[in-house]
């Protein structure tokens, strides 16, 4: 395939990740996004495989068959609750898989008795020969930029995954002087990249690189809590398209550069909405301070016997003569896998001639998008689904809101306490609504580890149990009431 004809297959490659990331924006558009970014990303692979002189097709099918199977597996056992996992497995892969390559174009760059595995000459014709046109000084520092970035984005994507498969702590975990090592760590692959530029054949210092990167990766998740789990899954998405676009450079692979600074570009902004979201900044993400905080608040102090439960007749009483209902979806909702039951509710209100609709904080869940995904999946009408911004001041029109295990999401004290961790944190003012009814296990705090006023409110009422038996019942005792 002709060089120029390769740069024009690239160039659509690119507006279809664009439009891609475009159709992402929105619920509606989304899936047609996905797959229009899907087709970019296999236009731009076929070309590459066409236009570069490939040595041996054996390990591409072999990977080919390989990805196939285990993405096959993923998407039929993964269950929706799961999904927060999933993406902050899926984002350490790509980190990954930029490690790898850019330490095999290194290692044939600079000593290509050691490469493990001859990528280049697979893909490229070889790092020599891809070289032999370029500065040898850039191709070191993008695959120095390239291990640093992925290394980071692997171990990180896999401590955030165990925190939130539980398989170790979601609390912060960290010791004194945790960010003054994490900067250490910085400046130390930094200036071991800086080294590899003087002296490019020091392979030693390459593995250090790797090593301190990972280690870095490490202790930057493992000091944020589960609450902000949001912020970390799409700060490591913007890590794994910039890790992408520094090994284009590495490969000379424009169509690579372009979709990995596109991700990372949007990674970053989907960043800072969460951070403004949770009322943090980039700084604290970046060197672990997150779960930092003030003083405890005791949950005898905030509910002293005030807290008052009912039952699904109760509820349904209130429901009966509701002209609109706020459905505010949390964690909690994901947990019980009830998205298909206030569906339903909500459904059963409809017929009554109640207007329904759903409150969406950004931060809702354990990622970006969390509960729209659990609530498509469900089928709920896009334009029942009301950012933050949009439901607020609706609140107040509101006769009942139903939270459904949405808690620090929901706290008061983000606008009253001045000496809370949450302080200054945008929430949804389910509290303003004129009743409020809170389905969930028990009185335990969120993530914020924190009670929370509204459950204690003389217009909230508390439905104790498992959200999606809770829903159920409550649907059941409307229809018969």
């Amino acid at each position: 395939m002709s060089a120029n004809w390769s740069e024009i297959a690239y160039v659509l490659a690119a507006a279809l990740f664009i439009l891609g990331i475009k159709g992402l924006t929105k619920p509606r558009t989304a899936v047609r996004g996905n797959q229009l970014a899907a087709a970019g990303m296999l236009i731009a692979a076929v070309v590459t495989l066409l236009n570069r002189n490939v040595v041996s097709y054996e390990w591409l099918v072999a990977g080919v068959i390989l990805g196939t199977i285990v993405g096959a597996l993923l998407a039929v056992r993964i269950q929706m609750t799961a999904m927060p996992q999933l993406v902050a497995l899926l984002n350490g892969f790509g980190g990954g898989a930029s490690l790898a390559v850019a330490t095999v174009e290194y290692l044939k760059l600079v000593a290509p008795e050691t490469a493990p595995l001859a990528l280049s000459d697979l893909l490229t014709g070889g790092a020599a020969q891809a070289a032999a046109g370029a500065d040898l000084t850039t191709a070191v520092v993008a695959s120095g930029l390239s291990v640093l970035i992925g290394a980071v984005t692997l171990t990180g994507s896999l401590v955030a995954f165990g925190k939130l498969q539980e398989l170790i702590s979601g609390q912060p975990v960290g010791f004194p002087g945790m960010k003054f090592v994490n900067a250490l760590l910085l400046l130390g692959a930094l200036a071991g990249i800086g080294l590899l530029v003087v002296e490019p054949g020091r392979i030693e210092v390459f593995w250090a690189v790797v090593a301190l990167a990972a280690l870095l990766g490490i202790l930057l998740v493992l000091p944020i809590g589960g609450a902000d789990m949001p912020v970390v899954i799409a700060l490591l998405n913007s890590y794994s398209g910039l890790a992408a676009a520094a090994v284009g450079f590495v490969m000379g692979n424009s169509v690579l550069i372009i979709a990995g600074s596109l991700v990372g570009a949007s990674g970053l902004i989907l960043t800072q909405i969460m951070c403004r979201a949770m009322n943090r900044s980039l700084t604290n993400v970046l060197f672990g301070v997150m779960a930092e905080g003030a003083d405890q608040v005791d949950a005898d102090e905030v509910y002293g016997g005030r807290v008052k439960s009912a039952g699904p007749e109760e509820v349904a009483m209130l429901l009966e003569n509701a002209r609109r209902v706020v459905v505010v979806p949390g964690f909690g909702l994901a947990m019980a896998q009830a998205q298909h039951a206030v569906r339903d509710l909500a459904s059963e209100l409809e017929a009554r001639g109640c207007e329904v609709e759903y409150a969406i904080h950004p931060v809702a869940g354990r990622m970006p998008g969390h509960m729209n995904v659990l609530l498509a999946e469900a089928e709920v009408p896009y334009e029942q689904l009301k950012e933050m911004d949009a439901i607020n001041p609706t609140f107040e029109q509101t006769d009942v809101a139903i939270v459904i295990g949405a808690n620090d999401v929901t706290n008061p004290m983000a606008r009253e306490d001045k000496g809370s961790p949450i302080y200054g944190m945008p929430i949804l003012n389910v509290d303003k609504a004129r009743t409020v009814v809170v389905v969930k296990r028990s009185l335990s705090p969120g993530f914020a580890g924190l009670p929370n006023p509204l459950f204690a409110m003389d217009h909230t009422l508390m439905m104790f149990g498992d959200g999606k038996q809770a829903i159920l019942d409550l649907t059941t005792a409307l229809k018969e009431g």
